[in-house]
């Protein structure tokens, strides 16, 4: 049975949409799964990125995007008031309920419980009201304090950095990592044994030499 490791940021409508559709697209798969929550802006901060939010056009694009997705795939997803928006406290509100066997992990209650809070509703997901009343609803699941959930925050992003992670959804299968809602099918083709996993395509397609690296001035028109 291979174990996935899924890493998410609850700001990310596409973590949402591959968290809800998760099941169903590796139903009849034997397979375990643990969930990683990880900070989305520590990764594009380490790798020079804008988020997809932070480009006006894209911006327009990703939510219709994911709406057009969700409803094509039957998941109820409503746009939050406002996006983005700062996820660090339930993040580490998530991370508050870390395993014991694996406090860098949480189960798949409380990300769901997390996930429809922001993307279920059309309300605000950082109101500190409705922040307080998700609190008291994962209560009985809270056994970290909260400079423990914070420094495991910190220690998941940086592992993942590592991993090669570079954005959410993601998932980590032995030394394989998918990335994108739209790479479920091709995590479920390597759970299934595809023999196209084992030519050389996989490693060869980081081997393409770099033609040419762009230099982006800002203040000119210089592509490099």
């Amino acid at each position: 049975m291979k174990h996935i490791t899924f890493y998410l940021d609850f700001i990310s409508p596409y973590a949402f949409l591959a968290f809800e559709h998760l099941p169903e697209a590796l139903k009849g798969l034997s397979y375990s799964v643990s969930y990683r929550p990880v900070f989305f802006a520590g990764m594009l901060k380490h790798h020079g990125q804008l988020g997809p939010a932070e480009i006006a056009p894209k911006r327009d694009w990703t939510y219709r995007h994911v709406l057009w997705l969700a409803q094509r795939h039957g998941v109820a997803l409503d746009m939050p008031q406002s996006h983005p928006f700062n996820p660090l406290s339930l993040l580490r509100l998530a991370l508050s309920c870390g395993l014991q066997s694996d406090p860098g992990a949480v189960n798949r209650y409380v990300c769901e419980t997390i996930f429809r809070h922001v993307w279920q509703g059309g309300e605000e997901a950082a109101d500190m009201q409705r922040m307080g009343l998700l609190a008291k609803q994962l209560s009985t699941q809270q056994r970290l304090q909260p400079d423990v959930a914070k420094a495991l925050l910190t220690q998941n992003t940086a592992q993942a950095i590592a991993a090669g992670v570079f954005g959410v959804p993601a998932y980590a299968v032995d030394d394989r990592l998918f990335w994108g809602f739209d790479a479920l099918p091709m995590l479920r083709d390597y759970l299934t044994g595809t023999p196209w996993f084992d030519g050389d395509t996989w490693q060869s397609a980081s081997q393409v030499p770099v033609g040419i690296t762009r230099q982006l001035k800002l203040d000119g028109a210089r592509f490099p």
